[in-house]
């Protein structure tokens, strides 16, 4: 076992250093940048339903209660590729990015009780845009050139107690950190020195989230899941420095900074409201199960000298709605591997909170919505119970209308969940 952990915390170790992942997303410009995915393969793959869904074999992200049902050590961790076709009403641009997704460790305390700990990207930030000025010859007399890189990553504490039959609670800790800077540079027409503002933002914070899971079984056939997992209120602080000078600058060359105008230290802070998340699911354990799950909070509060300047944004009502569910022919298959095989597929309807005036008039704020339908398979390994998923997604982000960009994205999901025995009692033959 000692083995195991050893090489556990060296996996931990490394994926630090891929945490922050280079994002292509014009919508990773604004707050903390673009959230990314907090669930398993598994889950995404059904539309991101899971509040009221648990086995022993899997991990559940969306909520800590599910851990409370583990039955053996399970080892997950996970890849994503997203493609992005992003267009606006002149032009279009693809582009693409491959990132590690979770990396976590579950094992059961007792028949009653199970815990598990992970890390995994929180937010990315990673963009290059231009935007130009031009005079009535159509000759480019100003641009601005925006870029942003790093994001957040959170590590996470699960615990989940099984009271008593048919009944789970959850308790699940984060600390959430990293680092972002972003920089608009500034240059016109016949003037020698542009001109750049950059912020370098340090970030920290905790949040906390409790869950219940309800099972009632309502036939032979049919087991009947309730679930909610509420996430607490809770303030991300950003701490770090701005940033103003004139250089001397040609795009895609290297800078030469001249004379600073400005350099002072900056504080922000992005206050979440309690979110709430309720499920509601049928099935039966190894053959089928359908889900719904609904989501909803507060707009955000973002404030600070960095974070509160961006006044082409503001925050909404979040929402956001999952349909799914998976099949397995015949678990216990001994003659054909694909009864074996898990099936899933699901549908997601999400409001993202965040509105955005492109025209810039302080009136035209568009709220921006995402849109996507899932699938994939998990394969058996050679063990039954470990198993290979993969995972599909296409959909689409924002639209081309009041200046937006609409990105139409792909998304191959691919992870690794792997049973084992840490404690296993000694046979005396």
């Amino acid at each position: 076992m000692i083995r195991k952990i050893i090489v556990v915390s060296a996996l931990f170790v490394s994926i630090v250093s891929f945490a922050q992942i280079n994002n292509t997303s014009a919508y990773s410009f604004f707050g903390i940048g673009d959230k990314n995915n907090q669930t398993t393969v598994e889950q995404l793959s059904m539309g991101g339903v899971g509040v009221s869904f648990h086995d022993s074999f899997h991990l559940n992200f969306l909520n800590p209660a599910a851990i409370a049902s583990i039955k053996s050590t399970n080892y997950s961790l996970a890849l994503e590729n997203v493609n992005i076709n992003a267009k606006d009403n002149v032009n279009s641009q693809k582009g693409s990015y491959t990132y590690l997704s979770y990396l976590a460790v579950g094992f059961p305390l007792s028949n009653k009780a199970g815990f598990v700990f992970g890390l995994l990207p929180n937010s990315s930030v990673g963009y290059s845009l231009i935007t130009t000025i031009e005079d009535t010859d159509g000759n480019i007399v100003e641009a601005s050139y925006y870029k942003g890189n790093g994001g957040t990553n959170k590590a996470f504490v699960n615990f989940g107690y099984k009271p008593f039959k048919g009944f789970s609670v959850g308790l699940q800790g984060n600390y959430i950190f990293g680092n972002i800077d972003n920089s608009v540079i500034n240059q016109k027409k016949d003037v020698a020195l542009a001109a750049k503002y950059q912020t370098v933002s340090n970030i920290k914070g905790y949040a906390f989230s409790v869950g219940m899971i309800y099972d009632k079984k309502l036939s032979e056939k049919v087991d009947m899941h309730l679930g909610a997992n509420l996430e607490l209120e809770n303030n991300i602080n950003t701490k770090g420095n701005e940033y103003f000078y004139s250089l001397l600058y040609s795009s895609g060359s290297v800078e030469s900074p001249r004379d600073t105008i400005l350099n002072v230290q900056s504080n922000g802070t992005i206050k979440s409201p309690l979110k709430t998340n309720l499920g509601v699911g049928f099935g039966k354990e190894g053959k089928w199960y359908a889900g719904l799950d609904y989501s909803f909070q507060k707009a955000l509060n973002v404030e600070g000298d960095v974070l509160g300047n961006y006044t082409k944004i503001a925050y909404d009502k979040y929402n956001k709605i999952s349909i799914g569910g998976f099949y397995i022919p015949k678990f216990n298959s001994i003659s054909n591997y694909w009864e074996r095989v898990t099936y899933r597929a699901g549908i997601k309807f999400e409001n993202t909170g965040l509105m955005v005036d492109a025209l810039g008039n302080g009136t035209d704020y568009t709220p921006i919505n995402d849109f996507g339908i899932s699938f994939g398979v998990g394969l058996p390994m050679n063990k039954q119970l470990s198993n290979l998923n993969l995972g599909f997604e296409v959909g689409k982000r924002g639209k081309t209308t009041s200046g937006l960009v609409q990105e139409n994205y792909f998304k191959f999901r691919v992870s690794l969940s792997l049973n084992d025995k840490w404690f296993k009692k000694r046979q005396i033959f």
